[in-house]
C-alpha cells in the first residue's frame, strides 16, 4: 500500500480550519503533516483539531522541508496565492490553491505554465463543483431531454447573504492585488459553475455596485454571460439580500427547475462534522428543488454534496496519474470572465471574449 501523501496547509483562518483541514484529514491517502500559522489563537485551535500536524511559523519552513512533503495547500489571503504557489512549484511540490487562483488571468496563466514546466500538479479549490444542488443540476442536464427541461434557455444562479454592515478585512479591500469584493469571492464559484455547465462564454455584461456605507468594493453584483452554446447565464452575488432569491433557476423550453437554499456542507463543517458522517451532504426533503411547469411540478431529490471528492481527486492525480480534479485551464477561463465583468461595469458596455 503506498504511503500517504504528506500535505502542508498554509493558513488556518476560515478557509484552512473549516474547509481544507477537515477534508484533508477525512480522505484516505492524505496526511495533514504540517500547518502554517503564526496567530496564537489559530495555533492553539490547530493543535487541538489536528494534534498530529507539526505547527510552523512561515511558508519558508515548508520549503526547507520539501523533501518530506508532496503537497502544499494554499488557504491564505488572495494576494499571496501567486507568490506562494510559485514557491511551491519551485520546490517541486504539488499545489492546491484556494479560489481565486490569482487576481488576474495573466498571473494565473503564468502559474499553469510554471507547474507544467516543472512537472508538478496544480489545481484549484473550486469546491462548489461538489455542492449537492450543483451535482443535481449536472445530472438533470446529462439525462435525456435534460431531465424534462428540454432545451435550456437561461440559467440563473445566486449566492446572496444579509450582511448590511461592512466587516472589513482583505475580502472587502479595494486593492486590486487583494482580489476583494463579491465578484472575486463568490463570483469565482458562480462563474466557474456556469462555464462547467454550459461551456465558454462569448459575451459578458456586469453591474458592480457598492451599496453599503463605507464599502470599499463591490457588495451587490450581477454578471450576465452568453455562452457559445446559446444559453444565457445570469448570476447574482449580494450581501444585502434580506430575502434571498432561488439558489438555482433553470428555464427550459418544456419546464423549469427552481431550487432554494444553500448546500448543507458548509454549515456541517462549521458545526465540526466531517465527511465520514453517514449523512454527510444529505439535504432534507423540504429543501429539494422543484421541476415542472405551472402547477405540474415534482420534487427532485438533491444529490448528496461531496467536497471531499476534490481531495480524492488529488490523491488519484498524484498516485494514479489521473487529471487534476479541477483543470487549471478552466479556472483561467473563469478569471477571463471576471476581468471582462470588471471592464464591463467600468465602461458600461458588453465585453466580447
Amino acid at each position: 500500500m503506498p504511503s500517504p501523501i504528506r500535505a502542508a496547509l498554509l493558513g488556518y483562518g476560515l478557509a484552512g480550519a473549516v474547509f481544507h483541514a477537515p477534508l484533508i484529514a477525512a480522505v484516505d491517502g492524505l496526511e495533514l503533516a504540517a500547518i502554517v500559522t503564526r496567530d496564537p489563537e489559530r495555533r492553539a485551535r490547530a493543535e487541538r483539531d489536528h494534534p498530529q500536524a507539526t505547527l510552523l511559523d512561515s511558508a519558508d519552513e515548508v520549503w526547507k522541508r520539501a523533501g518530506d512533503l508532496e503537497l502544499v495547500v494554499i488557504a491564505t489571503p488572495n494576494s499571496s496565492h501567486v507568490p506562494l504557489a510559485e514557491a511551491a512549484i519551485d520546490s517541486g511540490l504539488a499545489a492546491v490553491v484556494d479560489k481565486p487562483l490569482a487576481a488576474t488571468a495573466a498571473d494565473g496563466r503564468g502559474l499553469v505554465r510554471a507547474a507544467r514546466d516543472r512537472g508538478v500538479m496544480l489545481t484549484v479549490f473550486q469546491n462548489r463543483r461538489w455542492d449537492g444542488d450543483f451535482l443535481t443540476v449536472r445530472e438533470l442536464l446529462a439525462s435525456e431531454g435534460a431531465g424534462g427541461l428540454g432545451e435550456v434557455l437561461r440559467f440563473e444562479s445566486r449566492y446572496e447573504r444579509w450582511r448590511p454592515q461592512p466587516t472589513g478585512g482583505w475580502r472587502e479591500s479595494d486593492d486590486p492585488a487583494a482580489a476583494g469584493g463579491l465578484l472575486y469571492d463568490l463570483g469565482s464559484h458562480l462563474v466557474d459553475q456556469a462555464l462547467v455547465l454550459f461551456g465558454p462564454a462569448r459575451t459578458v455584461y456586469a453591474e458592480l455596485d457598492r451599496r453599503r456605507p463605507d464599502a470599499e468594493t463591490d457588495d451587490d453584483t450581477f454578471v450576465a454571460m452568453t455562452h457559445a452554446s446559446g444559453v444565457r447565464s445570469h448570476v447574482w452575488m449580494s450581501v444585502l439580500a434580506a430575502q434571498p432569491g432561488p439558489r438555482f433557476r433553470l428555464l427550459g423550453r418544456d419546464a423549469a427547475y427552481v431550487k432554494y437554499g444553500l448546500d448543507v456542507q458548509e454549515e456541517a463543517l462549521h458545526a465540526g462534522r466531517w465527511p465520514d458522517d453517514p449523512s454527510w451532504g444529505q439535504e432534507p426533503e423540504e429543501r429539494w428543488g422543484l421541476l415542472g411547469s405551472a402547477a405540474d411540478v415534482r420534487a427532485v431529490p438533491t444529490r448528496p454534496g461531496a467536497y471531499h471528492r476534490l481531495y480524492e481527486g488529488v490523491v488519484a492525480t498524484l498516485r494514479e496519474g489521473k487529471p487534476p480534479p479541477v483543470d487549471p485551464d478552466e479556472v483561467i477561463s473563469a478569471l477571463e470572465v471576471l476581468e471582462a465583468a470588471k471592464a464591463s461595469a467600468s465602461e458600461g458596455r458588453v465585453i466580447g471574449l
